[in-house]
């Protein structure tokens, strides 16, 4: 079981609240350490200052320590019935050394007077260094600053204060700082969640706009997400507005991708029905004159209009299979050949055969004096420049003049223009005119088009060469254009 909190929120809560907890201590031990230092410091002073006015000369003969070795009489601080310390629990001490005895004396004051200390306390203290400084000691259970000095006559005095209340004053101080630190953590806390929740209110927003979408069904059909994040949380100039834009332009992207495979799906429905329909015709004549000629094997002359009408529907067919298959491997990115092509004969040969084909035309060619050529399949471009022809051959009234073009753009690629003065295309037809099986008239005979994929194969291999087809139409005017790189 993991105690790391799993929501943003919280995390980010514990996370502010530990900030201010660790800043709060960090402050606190800042500033107990610096007063520390001045009370101790402050202390030291009054350590030298009784140092400066200690007992001096009145140092005589008294009452004995109470563990004073061997009854030695030992000295006491001030004559009798006089207390010279001027501190509650100051201490002084002496130690006189005359060569054959060791003379010592030291009391600490209290409220009722004064107590003695034991010569082993004083011996212990006479050890602390005599650098002129003050240092931290236990005398009977207390803390002292205590300062040792050698006098000039050899007497080692010792003076000293207990840190009683400076150790107060630093127990206060870090209580109200723990009692100000507990405090502020826990208006942090109330704060941070206020705040928190306060800011991440257009995350959730956005999370919730992101699970309405993954709850919509969007499998199959034609379907549509309408859902946005709301234009005021999408607002680039703040990170979780940029999440939001974000989702909304992920949206728009996955919006046009399902209406793209909806149209997709409905092109190959479309497709596969026309293509059906394409070949169902031609079968079915075919089954007709064989079974016309099953019924009159005698007749030599049924037999032949069968046989001819076969052998017409069989390349029909095997013309539109071609095509379909030829469509399939553009599809799939089948590679093309790569060879220099000369576009000015190409035309040549396309509108002569053109001529040939449609003598009621009028074909007109508009060349450079340059022979313009350009890299790819041959017998592919062959084909767009026949289809683009018979397109216009079919699809315009005797009399219809026809230009034929090519020229360099200025982008350095090539521009085939197929222009016809005939009636143009409807507006509907002309959008999808590079669509497969789109025919300028349904209800035209076979003997006036193929089955709609002339346009189609235009676009599709001029695309395989990198290229792009478009159709400018209007009444009196008609233009097919294929650009090549």
């Amino acid at each position: 079981m993991t105690l790391v909190p799993r929501s943003l929120t919280s995390r980010l809560v514990v996370t502010s609240v530990a900030l201010v907890a660790f800043v709060a201590v960090l402050v606190a031990l800042s500033a107990t350490l610096v007063m520390r230092g001045i009370l101790t410091d402050r202390l030291d002073d009054q350590v030298r200052d009784q140092m400066r006015r200690g007992p001096g000369p009145s140092l005589q003969i008294g009452d004995r320590g109470d563990d004073t070795p061997g009854g030695v009489p030992g000295p006491v601080i001030g004559g009798a019935g006089t207390n010279n310390l001027q501190f509650v629990g100051t201490l002084f001490a002496a130690v006189n050394d005359t060569g054959s005895t060791t003379l010592l004396a030291g009391r600490i004051s209290t409220r009722e007077g004064s107590k003695a200390l034991s010569s082993a306390s004083i011996k212990r203290l006479a050890k602390i260094p005599q650098d002129g400084k003050a240092h931290s000691t236990d005398v009977l259970g207390q803390t002292y600053r205590v300062q040792v000095e050698r006098s000039p006559t050899g007497e080692i005095r010792i003076v000293g204060l207990p840190t009683d209340d400076m150790d107060e004053t630093l127990g206060s101080l870090i209580s109200t700082f723990a009692l100000l630190t507990l405090i502020g953590v826990v208006a942090a806390a109330v704060a941070g969640t206020g705040l928190v929740r306060h800011q991440l209110r257009p995350l959730r927003a956005v999370a919730d706009t992101a699970r309405e979408v993954a709850d919509q069904d969007l499998s199959s059909g034609e379907t549509t997400i309408t859902t946005r994040v709301d234009a005021g949380l999408a607002d680039s100039a703040n990170e979780v507005g940029q999440v939001g834009s974000a989702l909304n332009t992920l949206l728009d992207h996955v919006d046009s991708a399902l209406a793209a495979r909806h149209r997709s799906e409905q092109q190959v429905r479309q497709f596969v029905a026309d293509a059906s329909h394409e070949l169902r015709t031609p079968l079915s004549t075919i089954h007709g004159y064989a079974e016309l000629s099953r019924r009159t094997p005698d007749d030599p002359a049924v037999l032949s209009t069968a046989l001819n009408k076969v052998e017409t529907e069989a390349g029909r067919m095997s013309a539109l299979v071609e095509d379909l298959l030829l469509l399939a491997r553009l599809d799939a990115g089948r590679p093309l050949a790569r060879d220099e092509v000369d576009l000015t004969r190409l035309l040549l040969e396309a509108v002569a055969d053109a001529r040939v084909l449609a003598p009621e035309h009028h074909w007109r060619l508009d060349l450079p004096e340059e022979p313009v050529t350009v890299t790819g399949d041959d017998a592919r471009l062959h084909q767009v420049v026949t289809n683009l022809l018979n397109n216009a051959r079919n699809h315009t009234p005797a009399g219809t003049t026809v230009t034929v073009g090519v020229a360099r753009a200025e982008d350095g690629g090539v521009q085939i223009d197929v222009h016809d003065d005939g009636p143009g295309l409807p507006e509907d037809i002309s959008q999808a005119a590079f669509e497969r099986f789109t025919r300028g008239d349904s209800s035209r005979t076979r003997a006036s088009g193929g089955a709609g994929l002339g346009l189609s194969l235009v676009s599709a291999i001029t695309e395989a060469h990198g290229g792009t087809a478009s159709v400018r139409s209007q009444p009196g005017s008609t233009t097919f254009t294929v650009a090549l790189p």
